[in-house]
């Protein structure tokens, strides 16, 4: 029998859906493709994100996601329509749906009431029965399976695409929490701006990102790692090859580690009680 709740992880650059006793089901980019005549949705997903910087201008390519909070209702509300009605099936819109899900979504702790009331009413909007929002410290707490219903501080540093969190989980609840809204996303950047500057070399973010997860590193690595790079010269426009090694990586991305770290420090320094758990990290 198919399960009515639903699970949103909806980041600033990926959508994970889980279906209770399913497991996740879908993991796509949040990103979606529009038709700019009719502002038509043509593409949503791994088929949006493979037409970035590829589209005529009568298409835009766009993420309604931004540092983790909606950026564009109305794009994310018909992102979240395609994703529920893809796990539900297609529903006619003429007549009532047999049923409607549950929808648990996870949110930035440090998104105001606007914004929560903004994801909250997309998700109704897009076909949910019932829609409810957990902070995401508390549900990557749960999820790396930490003792949060003890009376004692369970740290957790939640790192997406746009923001970073780090929170202290106690008695089910969050204690004292810490945010930035800096992520995955300012890394790419961060790697872009270095090969751009030090090289002359124009590299786009699905390159960025590839080299960061290929060789990056917070620190030096005691074995030095390369990876080719493709690119465009920006002194004669032409096509480039060169070589990147894992410390040029993490030279490049100290700005925004530091930023993720000081957060971190926060915390630590507001935690209460002293006591503090890591298990899971």
């Amino acid at each position: 029998m198919f399960q009515k709740h639903i699970g949103i992880d909806l980041g600033t650059v990926n959508v994970l859906v889980h279906v209770k006793g399913r497991g996740i089901v879908m993991h796509e980019p949040s990103v979606v493709a529009i038709r700019l005549r009719d502002n038509k949705m043509v593409a949503v997903g791994h088929e949006a994100y493979d037409m970035l910087g590829r589209t005529p201008e009568s298409i835009e390519v766009a993420r309604p996601m931004r540092d983790g909070v909606i950026a564009d209702f109305v794009v994310t509300e018909a992102m979240l329509r395609y994703f529920i009605e893809a796990i539900v099936g297609n529903m006619n819109r003429l007549i009532r749906p047999v049923f409607k899900p549950k929808v648990m979504i996870s949110t930035p702790k440090g998104v105001t009431s606007v914004e929560e009331r903004a994801v909250h009413d997309a998700a109704m909007q897009a076909g949910a029965g019932a829609a409810y929002l957990i902070p995401e410290p508390l549900a990557a707490a749960y999820g790396a399976g930490l003792p949060i219903g003890t009376p004692t501080g369970n740290m957790v540093v939640d790192m997406g695409g746009g923001t970073t969190e780090a929170a202290v989980a106690s008695m089910y609840d969050i204690v004292v929490w810490s945010s930035v809204r800096v992520g995955g996303n300012r890394f790419d950047e961060a790697i872009v701006n270095y090969i751009r500057k030090k090289y002359n070399l124009l590299v786009g973010e699905q390159t960025a990102e590839e080299i960061k997860i290929g060789i990056g590193s917070a620190l030096p690595l005691e074995e030095e790692r390369s990876m080719e790079v493709r690119g465009r010269d920006q002194v004669n426009g032409l096509p480039k090859i060169m070589q990147i090694t894992s410390s040029e990586v993490t030279e490049a991305i100290q700005e925004p580690l530091q930023a993720v770290v000081s957060t971190v420090r926060a915390t630590l320094e507001r935690n209460w009680p002293p006591t503090l758990s890591t298990a899971g990290w």
